[in-house]
């Protein structure tokens, strides 16, 4: 992988990431490097649950040799982000 194709998959996990975070909603302190978070961490989140329920990969984008699975990464995200949200206001009256 090049540096390149570092950049691109930087680029496409931010999408993911602000795409998540906007479907997950509440969760909205942060920028691109938080966005880029949440969009590794949600194709990591999203794949998981997707092999559990035995769910194909939908519109994977291959860049440098690594398969980066955008459905499944917008879905983890949302998902992550609703529990951060959800963990801050329970945090928050406790």
């Amino acid at each position: 992988m090049t540096f390149f194709d570092l950049l691109i998959l930087l680029v496409i996990a931010g999408i993911c990431g602000a795409v998540g975070r906007g479907v997950g909603g509440g969760f909205s302190k942060g920028g691109c490097l938080v966005s880029i978070a949440i969009g590794f961490i949600g194709a990591l989140l999203g794949m998981w649950l997707a092999r559990q329920m035995g769910l194909p990969e939908l519109f994977a984008i291959n860049v440098g040799g690594t398969s980066f699975p955008i459905v499944w990464s917008i879905l983890g995200g949302a998902i992550f982000v609703a529990l951060l949200g959800l963990i801050g206001r329970v945090a928050k009256k406790g």
